[in-house]
């Protein structure tokens, strides 16, 4: 999920996987998204109408229950993001994303370019480049043409942040998911 603060800039503010959804405004009954969603990587999906969504959420079901919880987590990730993006290093930051993006996308091999990445975490091209070189040399990640190999997760994790665990706990106490 995608927030565009300025005429041209983009950072990203949410991300959502194999467990996630976008369209919560619709079921809460707002038609209007102040984000927007742009599917990084390969994968299924699904689509309904949102008057549907609408009308099982207003229902007040397992579907309510479950999105109130999706909606709980999220708002988790973007306010950890938040403050990881304003506390952290970028090697660090860098690490979270990737262990996240590999934990929602259920895989240890990306299809991202540095291009990419920079405009998802709102830092310059070359910080991404110099990160994944670092990230290279100590075995931590593969990289080539535009392909991201978690080659030591253990490690990864050890380079990230505490958010990481924050996020996926909060992740696993809300949806029962487990990361990694």
């Amino acid at each position: 999920m995608l927030s565009t603060p300025e005429e041209g800039s983009t950072v990203e503010v949410g991300l959502v996987g194999n467990e996630g959804i976008v369209g919560i405004p619709a079921a809460l009954g707002d038609n209007i998204a102040i984000t927007t969603a742009m599917v990084q990587l390969a994968g299924c999906g699904m689509k309904m109408e949102a008057s549907l969504l609408k009308t099982e959420f207003d229902q007040g079901g397992s579907l309510q229950s479950l999105l109130l919880r999706y909606t709980q987590a999220l708002y988790a990730l973007a306010s950890q993001n938040a403050a990881c993006n304003r506390l952290h290093q970028f090697d660090q930051r860098l690490a979270r994303w990737l262990l996240l993006v590999c934990d929602f996308v259920g895989s240890n091999e990306l299809r991202l370019t540095q291009e990419f990445i920079s405009k998802m975490l709102g830092v310059r091209r070359s910080g991404v480049t110099e990160a994944a070189n670092r990230f290279q040399q100590v075995g931590l990640i593969g990289y080539n043409r535009g392909r991201i190999t978690i080659l030591n997760r253990q490690k990864l994790e050890a380079a990230s942040c505490s958010c990481y665990g924050i996020i996926t706990s909060e992740y696993a106490r809300l949806l029962g998911t487990e990361k990694s």
